[in-house]
This record gives C-alpha cells, structure tokens and sequence, in this order.
C-alpha cells in the first residue's frame, strides 16, 4: 500500500487540464508530472468537453498520483435540464425556470453517488435547495 502524501480536490473544465495556472502550480508543488496528469484527466473527460468536473486527485510520497472523477455540480445538472446558461441575478426577486419533481428526482439520482446520503429523497432536498438558490421554482 503506497503512503498517501496528499488529496486534493478540484473542479478542472472536462478536457481541458494544462500545465498552466492555476491548475499547474497547484500540482507542481506536490512534485508529480503535471503533463501527464492533463494527458490522463483529458483522455478521461473527452466526451464531456467543457463541462466543470470535480476531480479528486490522490498524491502518493513516491510522487504517483491516482484520481477520481466525480458527478458535474448539481447546479450545472440543473442548467443543462432546464437548457439555461445561468442562475439568476438575484435570487428570490427572479425566477428563470421551473424544474418538475421527476426532472428533481433525475439530478438527484445522477449526482447521488456524490452526496452525503444514500436516500433518493434527501437528495432532491439538496437538488431543490440549490434549484431554489439559482432562482429556480420546483412545480408541486
């Protein structure tokens, strides 16, 4: 078992990792090859180009590293099912969408490996609260 140096977690744009900042020096300094890290995260999130991705990067002291992607932010979910480019201005004056409990229960099962619970409806608690954060009304 390889000694865990340290994990970090970002959100880097989904085939879009360089050796550049902010991304560059945030890695460099753990000592890993930051251009293989971009080739192997960039091969792994081509089909989902442009996208934000959470990505957890585990550092070993032998300077490997090992990482995992994780669901796009609920509040990209929400864009994407609702085919809007952003939240509102000001949230609790502007509503800019109307999300379904189905089109709720369909975010909160895509990201639910993600959250801190096992329960499908704890979960659109958490997609509606950030819905609702957006200027996003959920339909009773």
């Amino acid at each position: 078992m390889k000694q865990i140096k340290k994990i970090l977690k970002l959100i880097i744009e989904g085939g879009k990792a360089t050796p550049a900042p902010p991304l560059g020096p945030s890695l460099a300094q753990y000592g890993i090859n930051i251009g293989e890290f971009c080739n192997q995260f960039n091969q792994a999130t081509k089909d989902i180009q442009g996208v934000q991705i959470p990505v957890e990067v585990t550092i070993y002291e032998d300077r490997t590293f090992s990482f995992v992607l994780k669901k796009p932010p609920i509040s990209y979910l929400i864009k994407k099912e609702l085919g809007i480019e952003k939240g509102a201005k000001e949230t609790g004056r502007e509503i800019i969408g109307t999300l379904t409990k189905e089109q709720v229960r369909k975010i909160a099962e895509e990201k639910l490996p993600d959250l801190n619970t096992r329960d499908v409806e704890k979960a659109m608690k958490i997609v509606e609260g950030v819905a609702k954060s957006m200027g996003v009304k959920i339909a009773s």
